[in-house]
């Protein structure tokens, strides 16, 4: 895993982060998007666009946020 969208976006669902990613790795769940894993090639590009900052690295995740990592994984595994 490489990017994980946190809480933040829950209920904004922007968008800009689908728009910019070369590989269509974010995917739209009911109530925030989600960064596929697998498909992800850390480019960083929605990292940077994301208007709510709810985007980061998986290393960089804070501790209070950490949850959303495996909410994440989750997502696609349902998927």
């Amino acid at each position: 895993m490489t990017f994980v969208i946190m809480s933040p976006c829950i209920g904004v669902k922007d968008g800009r982060c689908v728009d910019v990613c070369p590989v269509d790795c974010i995917h739209e769940g009911e109530t925030m998007f989600y960064i596929d894993p697998v498909e992800c090639i850390a480019c960083a590009l929605c990292e940077t666009i994301c208007p709510v900052d709810a985007i980061r690295h998986v290393d960089d995740v804070p501790k209070e946020e950490q949850q959303f990592i495996q909410i994440n994984k989750d997502f696609f595994l349902k998927s």
